[in-house]
């Protein structure tokens, strides 16, 4: 008897951890089903889809053009070379293009509330954020994605920076990092809407801006506006903190060096915030009665 009842007390967490990973692989399942589901939808349009990627891309190519036509008429741009700027372009268009490639059809959510169609999602057996997330999904906005990798491939070509493990590894991890945070953001706008609904555009100036504020260097916004992007508005973790390590360039507020590196924990309680905001948005909704 006492040799059986000895593992017991393991077998709970056990079973719960079993059941989250189970959990955590179905909603990604069902994600990927309803993403190829409107993806095939889009498809049977192939000329549309195709042209309105390679809108997507040259539109976002607008934004390198302004760029490139800053340093025909400056060397440097607060201190920072071409190569540099264009690092941090690079990496604020990839970590947005992914982002808005996996939540940016959450924006629509308002819609959905004010025509009563959000209650037809509720009743399926499939949550309610995969359905939101994938709403009306396109493959066009790949194009966004093509053009930043694009720009971040030459601008790491172009860095004469001192390679070394720490920085190579660095920057997957503050693209990660920044896809977490502008996702986080996607999701909180999308629960704001549940208390008010008319907010889509306002929202869309914190995630469409924050990604061009993160574009260029931060030293541009003055003290007052690194310290606003560092502590209130945590946009400095999206790129600009870790690549100030990446670039071997001092921080014009003097943080500490272990800030460089604080983008995943920021990410993470990013994420957290998101969470609890959806499950908020969510317990307030109050149905359309359709």
């Amino acid at each position: 008897m006492g040799e059986n009842a000895g593992p017991a007390p393991r077998l709970e967490p056990e079973r719960h951890a079993a059941a989250g990973n189970h959990d955590r692989f179905l909603l990604v399942r069902q994600y990927l089903l309803f993403a190829g589901m409107w993806t095939r939808a889009s498809w049977q349009y192939r000329a549309s889809v195709l042209l309105l990627t390679m809108g997507q891309f040259l539109a976002t190519g607008l934004d390198i053009a302004v760029i490139k036509v800053l340093f025909t008429n400056v060397p440097r741009l607060a201190d920072f070379s071409l190569a540099e700027v264009a690092f941090l372009y690079g990496t604020s268009a990839t970590s947005f293009a992914v982002s808005n490639l996996l939540f940016g059809s959450m924006e629509r959510i308002g819609e959905r509330i004010r025509d009563g169609s959000l209650d037809v999602m509720l009743v399926r057996p499939v949550g309610l954020l995969v359905q939101v997330a994938t709403d009306g999904f396109s493959p066009r906005r790949l194009g966004g994605l093509a053009q930043g990798l694009g720009v971040l491939g030459l601008a790491i070509a172009g860095l004469d920076v001192p390679w070394n493990m720490g920085r190579v590894l660095l920057v997957p991890v503050l693209l990660t990092a920044g896809v977490a945070l502008f996702s986080a953001i996607w999701i909180i706008g999308a629960a704001v809407q549940f208390f008010v609904q008319q907010t889509a555009e306002a929202m869309n100036s914190v995630t469409y801006g924050g990604n061009f504020l993160t574009q260029y260097p931060m030293s541009l916004y003055g003290r007052q506006g690194m310290r606003t992007l560092t502590f209130i508005v945590p946009l400095a973790f999206l790129n600009w903190q870790p690549a100030l390590y990446v670039l071997a360039k001092p921080d014009p507020l003097g943080l500490p060096i272990m800030v460089r590196f604080a983008s995943p924990l920021v990410a993470a309680a990013g994420l957290a915030l998101a969470a609890a905001a959806w499950r908020t948005g969510l317990r307030h909704y109050r149905s359309t009665g359709n």
